[in-house]
């Protein structure tokens, strides 16, 4: 799909759970040519190359679309970053909609947003109008009641956030279309970085509505962005382990050529290489549970380190650097009794460390 597009940086630095919209609330204000600004706490953009087009910025998230005869533009209400965190340093990031979607053609109604270092444009998509994006296809996602496709395209020679550049494309692209719900953003993030779709420093995250050479109309009634707190996209067990719900990393039994403590930037362990791991045995009273691990990277690239349970892989932290941040793993099914859980390097290619700090189970 062909896109055209201009940012304006809007530097914001997060160091606390967000959830927006803010307090003040400004009246309704419409806009037909190309925009950026603030309002109630959401970055708005509009932004066409050709066309007739209207925004209407209601309060909060909430705002509508008018489109026709346009070759490209999109509307959308979010939050802009300073490109220096990446999205596990933020927190944990989900949008709760509503809205109503009349695409009088080729149209999304997604989240849409970008990352620098790698420079990525990425779309979770939760309706289309007469063409459903598809790609190379990765794998897929089930979160939030329903299954997305997971696609990667490269766009060559194109305009992009830094000027023209060739990059990827992200998308998550749900098989069932729906115009209300939950979008745990952080499910699809971590989904892209297993699938070997590294994410980079966050740019930006917005509920957009996007028309491509088409007319049609959208009005999304409410819009509600969350920065920080806790994983989205599983139940949390109410049933914690029958002994204990979190292990510090220096108290459980290291082994590998490398593996020793460390004191900065917490007082935890660290795994250099390849087979260094840590390990303890817990015991379950019940079969699922989700497993949080406080962790980091020692410089800015992907630190990953694996969770094992009895012998088997059940999924991997992500660290994308060198702040401790919690990457969460939900609803890991495992056996009960005695089990032997292990946190292991098996990915290092030699230009990251893993530190680790402690193991929380829920």
């Amino acid at each position: 799909m062909k896109q055209k597009r201009m940012r304006l940086l809007l530097t914001l630095f997060i160091c606390f759970v967000l959830t927006i919209p803010a307090v003040i609330v400004q009246a309704a204000t419409t806009i037909n040519s190309n925009q950026t600004g603030t309002q109630d706490g959401y970055d708005y953009e509009l932004w066409k190359d050709s066309g007739t087009t209207s925004m209407t910025l209601n309060s909060g998230g909430a705002f509508s679309a008018q489109w026709s005869n346009i070759g490209n533009a999109l509307f959308r209400k979010g939050k802009k970053f300073d490109s220096t965190k990446t999205h596990s340093q933020l927190g944990n990031i989900s949008i709760n909609y509503s809205a109503t979607f009349n695409p009088g053609g080729n149209s999304y109604l997604c989240v849409y947003g970008w990352t620098k270092d790698p420079l990525v444009e990425y779309y979770i998509v939760d309706s289309w109008g007469t063409y459903r994006p598809t790609g190379t296809k990765k794998g897929t996602i089930t979160v939030d009641g329903g299954t997305y496709d997971i696609y990667e395209t490269t766009r060559t020679n194109q305009p992009s956030i830094i000027g023209t550049a060739t990059f990827k494309q992200y998308w998550s692209v749900r098989t069932s279309q729906r115009t209300s719900g939950t979008i745990s953003v952080s499910e699809h993030f971590k989904k892209w970085e297993s699938l070997g779709m590294p994410m980079g420093k966050m740019y930006e995250v917005a509920l957009t509505v996007e028309g491509y050479q088409s007319n049609g109309s959208a009005n999304v009634t409410s819009n509600t962005l969350t920065i920080g707190g806790s994983t989205g996209g599983g139940t949390t067990p109410t049933t914690p382990p029958s002994s204990g719900t979190k292990k510090e990393a220096e108290s459980m039994t290291k082994s590998g050529q490398y593996t020793g403590n460390i004191s900065s930037p917490f007082t935890g362990v660290a795994l250099y290489a390849n087979n260094d791991s840590v390990k303890y045995t817990q015991n379950f009273t019940t079969g699922t549970h989700n497993f949080s691990l406080r962790g980091a990277s020692n410089n800015s690239n992907m630190a990953k380190v694996d969770l094992k349970i009895g012998g088997q892989t059940k999924g991997t932290f992500y660290f994308g650097g060198s702040n401790p941040a919690v990457y969460t793993i939900n609803n890991v099914s495992h056996g009960t009794g005695n089990q032997e859980i292990e946190l292991v390097v098996t990915s290092d290619d030699g230009t990251w460390d893993a530190y680790i700090d402690y193991l929380e189970i829920q």
